[in-house]
Order: C-alpha cells, then sequence, then structure tokens
C-alpha cells in the first residue's frame, strides 16, 4: 500500500477545508444552494405578478435574498401595490417580503 506524504495529506485537508468555506453562507452572501434557493423563488414570484390581472407585472422588480423578496418599481394604486405584496408572500419558500413599490 503506498504511503501518502504528511505534507500532501495536510494540503488535502487546506484544500477540502477552502472548499467547503467557499459553500458556506455569511450574513452578505449567500451559500450555492440559497442562491439556487432565490432564484426560483424570484422567477415564482415574477410569474405569480405576470399571472394577475391587477399587477403591472413589467412595473414591479423582484430579487431574493436568502428567502426574503424585495419588491421595487412604481404601481398606479395602493391596491396594485398590496396585492404584488400578497402574492409575494404566497410563494413558498419566502420568509419575508419589503415592499419598496412606489406609487405613481
Amino acid at each position: 500500500m503506498k504511503q501518502t506524504h504528511p505534507v500532501m495529506r495536510h494540503l488535502g485537508a487546506a484544500l477540502a477545508a477552502v472548499v467547503l468555506a467557499a459553500c458556506a453562507s455569511t450574513p452578505t452572501q449567500e451559500s450555492v444552494g440559497e442562491y439556487i434557493d432565490d432564484t426560483a423563488i424570484t422567477t415564482q414570484v415574477k410569474t405569480a405578478l405576470m399571472g394577475d390581472e391587477k399587477v403591472k407585472a413589467m412595473d414591479v422588480g423582484v430579487e431574493t435574498f436568502k428567502g426574503i423578496v424585495q419588491l421595487s418599481g412604481f404601481v398606479n394604486s395602493v391596491e396594485q401595490k398590496a396585492k404584488a405584496e400578497e402574492l409575494a408572500r404566497s410563494v413558498s419558500g419566502v420568509k419575508g417580503v419589503e415592499n419598496d413599490i412606489r406609487l405613481k
């Protein structure tokens, strides 16, 4: 059986630690899994907005970070703003909604 040099074992362990740390989440950066989840949430919220006649989906921006959806843009009424938030909250995986939509 071939023996691995001790330096190579330490190098391998250090490399594994770096790779695992790169996949970890921090307060200002998502992990790879969180990024994928947030991308899916954003897509589902945009789809819900487009499927609603009251909300002008093209006027509403959607971004998601760690399950928190941020809505932005401009709408014509308070009802449209509230409906956009309601639709966003109804999507599975949404932990919260920051509604920064403004009235025209």
